[in-house]
């Protein structure tokens, strides 16, 4: 009684203690994880809105503005590798808490920075803020899943899309009620605190007992380069998505410019359902199967959406897209926590580093093939990458969960 006492107020300690497994994990450290998730795609949600606002409100021409974009994505990749460090040595749970204050303090000065030296220096922030918000928590999801022994990464990962989905209609809706920019961001602010004061008192606090001694860093070598490769063809098609989808639509397809939009939600409602189904497929079918079949229904859907004659199946092209990616990344997170070539906090910060550089260059690399050539041709080349993944499947095996001890 006096021991299960003792270890329990231990659980309340930020630091980590050294020679004790401090960890539990059950149903409430699943729910912490899936609200982490939550805020993080609620913040990730948040800035978009904004965009046209900051563009009006500083006068930003539009190579100003594309400068300015850089800044968020920047700032995540500075972030992203330190943060596997951190996650070693001082747990999620700290990591997490702090990062994503950060996010909720600088977050409404997206609204109203009135300089565009401010405005990027906000955005450095608070990208470096979200990028180490999602590093630490995917860590959390890696640690859970494992203990847990059944698929979860999926799920959570579809609660960061549900969130994205919740953040940009509550952002709409308060702009379009009429509230400031301001005022918007301060309570998209206040509901991302909210998501994390319910998640912080089940956060993983301690680090992972394998990983207490791990090195401060470690080159990323062996399965890592190969996962972290993938995760990359995988960002840059939905990237890819985001930014040229509506263009694809309205210039090959003939759809008028307001409907444009229709390709990405449909990809992404598709996405968000995958997601959110994903761990009783992946638990059914196992890592391997999900991984190929994943693999080629989003090479059909690019080929689709390029080679359809009429919008409706150029649309069903892009639901194709979203069904097939949606568990591919969850896949390769969960394999990238499984190998043993480096410790697991580090490879998932390589990965996830990786992934979001695909990301940020893939509107960029499709704009270059579509000047050298065409858009089709480069949404061709997309489906040629999922194929790869597909090709790959076998990487899959690495990402069964393991049943707990």
């Amino acid at each position: 009684m006096f021991v299960h006492q003792h270890n329990a107020s231990i659980l309340w300690d930020l630091a980590p203690q050294e020679n004790i497994r401090m960890n539990i994990v059950g149903p409430q450290q699943r729910l912490s994880t899936r609200l982490a998730f939550l805020a993080a795609g609620l913040a990730m949600a948040t800035w978009a809105p904004l965009v046209p606002f900051a563009k009006a409100r500083l006068g930003l021409g539009e190579a100003e503005l594309g400068l300015l974009l850089l800044c968020l994505g920047g700032g995540s990749l500075v972030a992203m590798p330190v943060t596997g460090i951190l996650t070693s040595r001082y747990g999620c749970r700290l990591v997490v808490l702090i990062s994503g204050a950060v996010t909720c303090l600088f977050l409404p000065g997206l609204a109203f920075a009135p300089t565009p030296l401010l405005l990027g220096l906000t955005l450095l922030v608070v990208g470096g803020a979200i990028g180490t918000l999602d590093v630490a928590m995917n860590v959390q999801a890696v640690i859970v899943e494992r203990e847990s022994g059944g698929a979860l990464m999926s799920g959570f990962h579809g609660l960061f899309s549900l969130g994205g989905f919740i953040g940009a209609g509550l952002m709409a809706l308060m702009l379009w009620l009429g509230m400031t920019p301001v005022a918007s961001a301060v309570a998209l602010s206040a509901l991302v605190a909210a998501s994390l004061v319910l998640a912080a008192p089940h956060l993983l606090r301690d680090p992972d007992a394998a990983e207490r001694d791990a090195p401060l860093f470690v080159m990323p070598h062996g399965a890592v380069i190969f996962i972290g490769a993938l995760c990359f063809l995988c960002f840059l098609a939905e990237g890819a998505i985001l930014d040229w989808s509506a263009v694809l639509l309205t210039a090959e397809q003939g759809l008028e410019a307001a409907s444009g939009g229709l390709g990405y939600a449909a990809f992404a409602i598709a996405m968000t359902l995958g997601r959110l189904t994903g761990d009783r497929v992946v638990g059914q079918l196992g890592g391997k199967r999900v991984l190929l079949l994943g693999g080629v229904c989003g090479a059909a859907g690019f080929f689709l959406s390029v080679l359809a004659p009429s919008v409706p199946l150029a649309l069903l092209g892009f639901v194709l897209i979203g069904l097939g990616a949606s568990n591919v990344v969850p896949i390769l997170f969960t394999a990238a926590g499984n190998q043993t070539a480096m410790p697991a906090s580090l490879a998932i910060a390589a990965v996830t580093t990786l992934g979001y550089a695909g990301i940020l260059a893939g509107p960029a690399m499709i704009g270059f093939v579509a000047h050298a050539s065409s858009l089709n041709l480069a949404f061709g080349g997309l489906g040629a990458f999922m194929l790869l993944i597909a090709a790959s499947a076998k990487l899959g095996a690495a990402a069964q969960p393991k049943p707990s001890a």
